[in-house]
Order: structure tokens, then sequence, then C-alpha cells
């Protein structure tokens, strides 16, 4: 399991899919809403939290293609089907290797974008600790994703179609989160529920995109 984690960690950076191109889209996004929404500073603090979150769930879709892409180009994915380990174990890992490569660099970066928006300082730890709980399951999900379109030409559009909806709880009590920490307000709650969508979903989305690989693999 480690072999495979290094593995994909090294072809993720090599490919281009590393820790660079999701934190240079989550820059360029904090850069541009101030441009179009104006300088006010009260303003984006109020539309931080959602700006914030929404980046960070763009940023991950950029390399979601290239989970399982790489492997069925070079005929390792029927390697990976015959293997010891289980394919729920491999999608697991590759989804561990895209949260590595693209959601831990997103949320070790946001408070630095998040002032860029005039995010409250209160708000910061909030802000890190829902996308840490928050983005394993964006990589989860799109996972699932990946292994229903691999194989696909420009499969791509079609994969962020399907993960979108998918991801918009995470989207909706994360970015609740921030915002009631912004405003000094518990956010526990939005906290607890995000942990426990996170906890299902990596508990049973590996099954169902292991059963999507195998289907595709026929």
């Amino acid at each position: 399991m480690l072999s495979l984690l290094l593995r994909d960690l090294r072809l993720a950076v090599r490919a281009g899919g590393g820790f660079g191109l999701g934190l240079a889209f989550f820059l360029i996004t904090c850069t541009l809403v101030p441009f179009g929404v104006g300088p006010q500073g009260d303003i984006l603090a109020r539309i931080a939290p959602g700006i914030l979150w929404v980046g960070a769930l763009l940023a991950c879709l950029l390399s979601l293609d290239r989970i399982f892409a790489l492997d069925w180009e070079d005929g390792s994915l029927d390697l990976l089907a015959t293997a010891p380990l289980p394919l729920e174990g491999t999608v697991a890992i590759k989804a561990l290797a895209h949260w590595i490569t693209t959601g831990l660099p997103l949320t070790l970066a946001a408070p630095l974008f998040g002032i860029l928006l005039h995010l409250p300082p209160a708000a910061m730890p909030w802000l890190v600790a829902s996308l840490a709980l928050g983005t394993p399951a964006l990589s989860v999900l799109g996972a699932f994703g990946a292994a229903l379109t691999v194989g696909l030409r420009r499969g791509g559009l079609l994969l962020s179609l399907l993960v979108l909806p998918l991801y918009v709880p995470t989207l909706i009590f994360g970015a609740e989160a921030v915002r009631r920490g912004a405003e000094g307000l518990g956010a526990s709650t939005p906290l607890v529920l995000l942990a426990g969508i996170t906890a299902a979903t990596l508990a049973l989305v590996p099954f169902a995109a292991a059963a999507a690989l195998r289907v595709n693999l026929r």
C-alpha cells in the first residue's frame, strides 16, 4: 500500500497534477474576486467563506480525471485489479494520494488566501478545520466519479457534472462553519455534520468506486 501511495504521488507531480496546479487556481480565484466585487472590505469579508470553499472545491476538480487515467492508459489498472490488495483499497490509496497533492496544500494555504478576501482572523481556525474535515470527502467522491468515467474520451466534463452535485452538502456545511466562525458564533454543529459526511464517504464510496472500475474493466 505504501509503495502504491508513493508511486501515485510521483505520478501526480510528474504529470502536472501536483501541488502547484490546485494552489495556482485557488490563488487566481481569490485574486480575481476582489476585482469583480470591488475593494470594499465588508463585502469581501461577508462573501469570503463561500468564495474560499468554492475555490477549494473547483481546485480539487482540476486533477480528478488523472486519478485512474494514467493507469488505464498504460494497462496497470488491470494489474491493480488482480493484485492481492483489494480494489477498494486501491481506490482508497489513490484518493489519499489525490488529497495529499491537492486537498492538503489547499488546507494549509487557505489562511493566506483568506487574508486577500478580508476574512476575519477569528474565522481562520474554522477555515482550516473545515477544509481539513471536508477535502478528504471531495477526493473520495472524485475518485468515484473518475472510476465511472475512466476510459471515456473527453470524460473530464462528464466527471465534473457527475461529481459537483455530490459536493454540495460538503460545500454547504464547510462554508457555514467558516461563516459562523467569522461572526463569532458556535461552529461545532456544521463541523460535526461535515465530519459525518466525510466519515460516511470514506466508509461507503470506495466500494462503489471499486464496483464501477470492475464494470469498466470487463
